[in-house]
């Protein structure tokens, strides 16, 4: 079975009892959930065991998907869903690895410059700076900044998954990144570098 079906007509098929849909939805969602969920918890072998309770969860309430909502955003909202159900049993404040973050040129995003072996340390420590201010944000801000400049994800998909308005959506996204640019603006003044 290849790409030539969407998500939805394999969800489909999977209902209609064909079990070769579902091993192809697994591939082609399990890499993209273990991204996902990784983000939340930090911790790869919990990211493993939240992919897989998705996936069940898939495979046992598959007859819960309705084609009113796209089948990503309906994975997704599973995955998010035992992530956060997760973090809330684990009270502790999660750690990310940004390292494939894809911010493009999101404001917070610091100018990449011409690459020097002395620029190595700096990016290396600029990383940590992203990973450190992100767990520090309110869950409610790291969840929306994950799924659109993680995830790349609609504000649309987005309103969907976390339940709230589109208009939330957004100011949450701006209120989430001036957050963000301000803790790193604070880490680059302390660090003592203040060059622009």
């Amino acid at each position: 079975m290849s790409h030539q079906f969407t998500d939805e007509e394999l969800i489909a098929q999977f209902q209609a009892g064909n079990e070769n849909a579902y091993l192809e939805i697994v591939e082609r969602f399990k890499d993209r959930l273990f991204a996902f969920v990784y983000r939340f918890v930090g911790d790869s072998d919990l990211a493993e065991d939240l992919v897989q309770d998705t996936l069940i969860k898939v495979y046992t309430h598959r007859h819960a998907y309705r084609e009113i909502a796209r089948f990503s955003t309906w994975i997704y909202t599973i995955a998010g869903n035992l992530a956060r159900t997760e973090l809330r049993k684990r009270k502790r404040r999660a750690t990310f690895s940004m390292s494939t973050l894809g911010i493009g040129e999101r404001e917070y995003e610091l100018p990449s410059e011409d690459y020097a072996p002395t620029k190595t340390l700096e990016g290396e420590q600029t990383e940590k700076h992203i990973r450190s201010a992100l767990a520090k944000l309110p869950l409610h801000f790291r969840t929306v900044i994950i799924l659109r400049d993680v995830q790349e994800l609609s504000y649309e998909e987005i309103s969907k998954i976390m339940k709230i308005p589109l208009g939330t959506v957004k100011s949450r996204v701006n209120r989430a990144r001036l957050r963000l640019q301000e803790m790193l603006s604070n880490l680059r003044i302390k660090g003592g570098n203040h060059s622009e």
